[in-house]
């Protein structure tokens, strides 16, 4: 394969800048993330990632923090998996908004996990070229919005809905929508995502890393997220502190954290959100 040109914008030019922090940081001499895929991906694809820091300083002392963020992060993210799938050997996995991430080979679940990647046809058609296949792992090119995807999706099993970084970018609407497709088609299961509170979405959330891309959705109160899906029900609310690796980040960082956490304003900012769901004429796989 050789290297190409990539010319996603917007939201989808976001998942590059994420795949890049992931290669960069695993190929340290104590990776948070060891992720192969990710660095043998970045060989492939010809992206300048410093546009997203440029005007911010030291490119070289923000893009440390970017990737230990982005590593950080998808880390608690597939810790969660791994917990969850320990539980569920049986479940369905929906991994939404997947762009470029590897999870599924970093998770490597077994065989007896069916395993959907969702996102654009284009994006689809690139991880087709970057990775390799595997069993019981599935790949569906569709916008969020148009949920006929979730129709090749078997209904009779636990179903785990991932979406790191992605329902930011959905309307409320959208979200809605998504959620209760999902609760609706599985028997029970659970959710991780991340949301960041209104005054993020309005304030911070337009031309996210120089991509042009807009937060449109934001959650106060994680309990707040009954009134678009009311079965949902809280199981953790992940503070900064709590995430894989927080020690990892440059001591002013933690200290700034642990500012966040404790400040009422500052504490929702941005956080890794875990909820269960189970639907009335199913049994209970807890």
């Amino acid at each position: 394969m050789t290297t190409e040109k990539i010319h996603f914008t917007k939201e989808k030019e976001t998942m590059l800048m994420t795949l890049n922090g992931r290669a960069l940081q695993s190929q340290w001499k104590n990776p948070i993330l060891r992720d192969p895929w990710a660095e043998e991906a970045m060989r492939h694809i010809d992206y300048d990632i410093s546009k997203s820091y440029r005007g911010v300083g030291s490119w070289g002392l923000w893009n440390k923090i970017g990737c230990t963020i982005i590593a950080t992060r998808a880390a608690t993210f597939d810790l969660l998996t791994n917990r969850y799938l320990a539980d569920h050997p049986d479940a369905t996995v929906l991994h939404v908004g997947c762009g470029m991430d590897s999870r599924v080979f970093r998770v490597d679940p077994p065989a007896s996990v069916q395993w959907f990647d969702v996102d654009y046809p284009d994006v689809i058609d690139l991880r087709r070229q970057l990775f390799p296949e595997r069993d019981a792992y599935h790949l569906i090119g569709a916008p969020l919005s148009d949920l006929r995807w979730l129709d090749e999706v078997p209904r009779d099993r636990p179903g785990l809905l991932i979406a790191e970084g992605v329902l930011h970018y959905l309307s409320e609407t959208e979200v809605k929508a998504l959620l209760n497709a999902v609760v609706a088609h599985f028997p029970d299961g659970q959710m991780i995502f991340d949301i960041c509170n209104p005054w993020i979405v309005k304030r911070a959330g337009s031309n996210v890393g120089g991509t042009g891309a807009t937060y449109k959705w934001g959650l106060d109160d994680p309990q707040d997220i009954k009134q678009l899906e009311p079965k949902l029900e809280l199981i953790k609310e992940f503070r900064p502190s709590e995430l894989v690796a927080f020690s990892r980040f440059p001591l002013w960082v933690r200290a700034l954290f642990r500012a966040q956490e404790v400040n009422p304003t500052l504490r929702r900012m941005e956080r890794t959100i875990v909820y269960q769901y189970e639907n009335a004429n199913s049994e209970s796989r807890s």
